[in-house]
């Protein structure tokens, strides 16, 4: 008998950058995901880049943001780590909350699950109020919904 094949989730990432060369700096976060741990995580899609100004803290240069829908037999907190190290290999610094950053890679959504642990919240608990989060979802995850909500519902709001 063969070994049975872990099962397999669905789950998307939401990417920012606004530092340097902010669409090279989305374009290499994706690059790694799609690279880290092969067996582990698929990319399976990728949204168009999205010009978006600073949110939180304003006094700082627009955002680029994008989305990208993950095929993964990890845990979500497998997931988690897989951001932290893009982020932390691309040299994100974390000295202000909502600060710049080279690149931001949040963990959205994994499949319909609803995680509320210190580190990992699920789906990420601002996402109906940033368009610059939403648009990008739509575009990798079309039929995702937030607390029952389309996400051309929430868009339109």
């Amino acid at each position: 008998m063969g070994r049975e094949k872990p099962p397999r989730f669905t789950a998307t990432i939401g990417l920012g950058s606004n530092i340097g060369d902010k669409a090279a700096n989305i374009a290499r976060a994706i690059h790694i995901l799609g690279n880290a741990n092969k067996s582990a995580l698929r990319l399976v899609a990728k949204s168009r880049l999205y010009s978006s100004p600073p949110w939180g803290e304003t006094d700082q240069e627009p955002f680029v943001n994008a989305a990208v829908s993950v095929s993964t037999t990890g845990s979500p907190h497998e997931l988690l780590h897989t951001c932290l190290a893009v982020e932390n290999g691309m040299g994100r610094v974390r000295d202000k909350r909502w600060g710049p950053r080279i690149i931001d890679a949040d963990i959205l959504t994994f499949e319909d699950w609803r995680i509320d642990e210190p580190d990992l919240k699920v789906p990420h608990p601002l996402i109906a109020q940033r368009a610059f989060v939403l648009l990008p979802l739509r575009d990798v995850a079309p039929k995702t919904q937030i607390n029952g909500r389309s996400l051309d519902d929430l868009i339109a709001e």
